[in-house]
């Protein structure tokens, strides 16, 4: 009977689960576009936030989106201040911070395995065979206007042939800092440095690439003017060529090393890892704990939620899940693979010892803490503030939630700049405080707004002052062409 009861209770409770899921499924939150811990956003306050900003913004879901997250990071931030909660638990920010630790470890394991490898050194020998297509070169640039005539160019053309009847080794450096139009180079007397032939346009490097150190070339004329160019000695070139002879040798070898790895290891993404890809780096957060496999290696494999991690610790300035979205499933699916690799070496790294010392994971605590406080104080949510107006915490709540959404609405009246919360604050604080995002409210506050955009748009050019001036009336019907007409079609086009 006991037992009997025990399975009773869990199919009540299954069933209620089942009914509140249900309930949630059917009334889809039309009316609210998010919520954070005790706050909700509605879906008229995004709509006239979105519709009646000043900022010349689409109003579309992506941008709703924008801005919900920017409420809610805001919102959660406030009410971690009415709390006093500088969320600064160790444990918490270890967790948030995992991606950014475990590249600073595959940073470091990747130099003690570089070590090992065998690199070929430079000598005036590869320099002189242009090994590896690698070139040195200095220029003297002779600019030709967008736009000149045959006349103009063939004015700077005979400049460029004067001078370079004047040209020798040993005077080319000076030559360069008097006449060269190349600002990134004159000053250092021409000098272009190390690079390979594919990085310059194609006849600047094939007229490199055909002289003899030492040799200074005719004129070269590419789509920014009239190069004279001079392929430096060895001796002249060494500090540039070994030094980057030397990079481009390790890159080699780091290359045969990840080949290896892939092989052995046998990493491979998943048929559909560049949909899963692509919806994550649409959502990140939501997709933080989604264990969906999106690669597979020997011994293991990638998860999305890892593959957020991943991507979450790169710097926001690079964009990256922007640029995902718009990527080729190809490239995404090289860049998948490169993520598991990550996994791979990482579990490597953990053989070999490397770990972040406590030194640097003290520091991190007390960056993560100095950096809350920081936007704390952008809001006008810092607690000290908070504390002088209000005496609780229910107070204190209200308090910070009426800041935050008068921040948000300067900021789209653009009489304050929006500031993003970095990823590790806001994996802490959805660690700590509830939120959530509901797409029902989200599409109709988007909808919303566009009719109050169009109902603004309307009234503002109902305001605009008539003008004075008559307007012409189209003609029905054109005027026969009798030969007397001008096409102004074709003004100014040369027959």
């Amino acid at each position: 009977m006991k037992i009997r009861s025990l399975a009773l209770l869990a199919g009540s409770v299954a069933f209620v689960s089942a009914c509140d899921g249900l309930k949630e499924a059917l009334t889809a939150h039309v009316d609210v576009v998010a919520r954070a811990q005790d706050h909700e956003l509605s879906v008229d306050r995004l709509a006239q936030l979105l519709g009646t900003s000043t900022l010349q913004i689409p109003v579309n879901r992506e941008t709703a989106r924008i801005v919900t997250d920017l409420w809610t990071n805001y919102e959660l931030l406030g009410t971690a201040a009415a709390h006093n909660d500088s969320l600064a638990d160790p444990k918490l920010i270890d967790e948030a911070a995992l991606g950014v630790m475990a590249n600073a470890r595959l940073r470091r394991f990747m130099e003690s395995v570089a070590k090992s490898f065998k690199s070929d050194s430079a000598s005036e020998a590869t320099y002189n065979q242009a090994a590896g297509g690698l070139l040195v070169a200095r220029h003297i640039l002779f600019p030709v206007p967008g736009g000149a005539t045959q006349q103009q160019r063939d004015s700077v053309r005979r400049k460029a042939e004067g001078i370079r009847t004047q040209l020798t080794s040993a005077n080319f450096e000076s030559m360069a800092k008097k006449y060269s139009g190349d600002p990134g180079s004159a000053q250092r007397g021409g000098n272009l440095g190390a690079f390979r032939r594919g990085e310059m346009v194609k006849p600047f490097s094939d007229a490199v690439a055909a002289l003899r150190p030492g040799q200074i070339s005719p004129l070269v004329e590419t789509q920014y003017g009239y190069h004279i160019i001079l392929r430096p000695s060895y001796v002249m070139a060494k500090s540039d060529y070994d030094a980057a002879f030397g990079q481009s040798s390790a890159q080699r070898a780091e290359s045969v090393y990840i080949a290896r790895i892939d092989q052995e290891m046998n990493i491979t993404p998943k048929a559909n890892a560049p949909a899963l890809a692509k919806a994550a780096a649409r959502e990140l957060p939501e997709h933080r704990d989604d264990n969906t496999e999106i690669a597979t290696f020997k011994g293991g494999d990638l998860t999305v939620g890892r593959f957020v991690k991943w991507i979450e610790s790169y710097p926001p300035q690079m964009r990256l899940p922007q640029q995902m979205g718009q990527a080729p499933d190809s490239l995404v699916r090289d860049f998948v693979k490169s993520m598991a690799r990550n996994e791979v070496l990482l579990k490597k790294a953990d053989s070999a010892g490397i770990t972040v010392t406590p030194e640097e994971k003290n520091q991190m605590h007390a960056e993560f803490k100095q950096l809350v406080l920081s936007l704390w104080q952008q809001l006008g949510v810092d607690p000290k503030q908070l504390g002088d107006s209000a005496k609780n915490v229910p107070e204190r709540d209200r308090l910070a939630a009426t800041r935050v959404d008068n921040y948000l609405g300067r900021i789209m009246s653009g009489q304050a700049q929006p500031f993003s919360v970095p990823t590790a604050v806001q994996t802490v604080l959805t660690s700590k405080y509830k939120a959530k995002v509901y797409a029902a409210g989200l599409d109709r506050a988007v909808e919303s707004a566009k009719k109050l955009r169009a109902s603004a748009d309307s009234a503002r050019l109902a305001n605009q002052p008539r003008s004075q001036v008559p307007l012409p009336t189209p003609t029905p019907t054109p005027a026969p062409d009798t030969g007397m007409r001008r096409d102004t079609a074709n003004r100014g086009k040369r027959p």
